[in-house]
């Protein structure tokens, strides 16, 4: 069965064996993309370098994605990095391209390592890339708790102690589908995961009984708002009822009166509002 690993040692070899650009060799391929859109120049720039991208591939290797796609998106940096180099600047094109390349095999790495979209942040990147390699640096000696780890991780990579546990527990396992039958039935089938995943919506017994105690209350408020004189309902239903409650000073300013016999009603209208609705839960008024 053909894995296609043997193209891709092809390929490989090809690559390594690309010849190396001289430095003023690189410039001028570099200046005739740039100016002129060769597509010769531009060929002969990437395939020197595709050594580059191989290289840099091969350190993310440990993260279980095909080899043949981090070089494909390396190739891509490169790409990127080669519309965007200046040869005016005099810095070596291998120099300006390995961060392209590192930076897009990295995203490659990050959309597809996990179903679980994890932080796009710089520092959530350097913690994805960078943990395994603090882990082992850190607890070489076997003495240190994974508390104490967590919090020099946090230290060393500007992160919070929770974001480090957190990205530790997703390195130190793989993504299970929900789908998947962890035991069998006493009938001969099988539970899958998700049926002992808890469902935190209210149950519909308690959706009605919200409903109903909602509507309850309302024709309470309704019904003891009868009680109140025309100033009186105006007050509460604009200091009390409206979103945005209106202001002594303003409602004064309105009904022609002081804010203090603005609130001496308010207080008035509200005690005869707890008493109206007293009365009603007394006498069991429902809707």
């Amino acid at each position: 069965m053909n894995d296609g690993s043997g193209p891709r040692r092809d390929f490989v070899k090809k690559a390594m064996q690309a010849p190396y650009l001289e430095r003023d060799e690189e410039h001028a391929l570099a200046v005739s993309w740039k100016e002129r859109q060769d597509q010769d120049a531009l060929h002969q720039l990437t395939q020197a370098h595709m050594r580059l991208v191989i290289a840099i591939a091969a350190r993310f290797r440990h993260f279980g994605l095909p080899m043949s796609d981090l070089i494909q998106e390396g190739h891509v940096g490169l790409l990127e990095a080669a519309a965007r180099f200046e040869p005016a600047r005099e810095v070596r094109f291998s120099t300006y391209a390995t961060w392209w390349i590192r930076a897009s095999i990295q995203d490659f790495i990050l959309r597809n390592w996990s179903i679980v979209r994890g932080g796009t942040s710089s520092a959530q990147k350097a913690l994805f890339f960078n943990l395994r390699r603090l882990r082992a640096r850190i607890t070489q000696d076997g003495t240190v708790s994974p508390s104490e780890m967590h919090r020099e991780v946090a230290a060393a990579i500007g992160v919070s102690v929770n974001d480090v546990a957190t990205m530790d527990v997703r390195l130190s396992g793989s993504d299970a589908s929900l789908n998947a039958p962890i035991s069998d039935g006493e009938d001969g089938g099988s539970a899958d995961r998700q049926d002992f995943l808890p469902d935190e919506a209210p149950l519909q017994d308690e959706l009605v009984g919200g409903v109903i105690d909602s509507e309850r209350r309302n024709h309470w408020l309704t019904k003891a708002l009868e009680v109140l004189n025309e100033r009186e309902l105006k007050i509460v239903r604009e200091r009390r009822l409206a979103e945005d409650g209106a202001t002594l000073e303003a409602l004064g300013a309105t009904l022609g009166i002081s804010k203090e016999r603005v609130r001496q009603l308010e207080s008035r209208a509200l005690e005869k509002l707890k008493m109206a609705l007293l009365d009603q839960q007394g006498a069991g008024s429902y809707v």
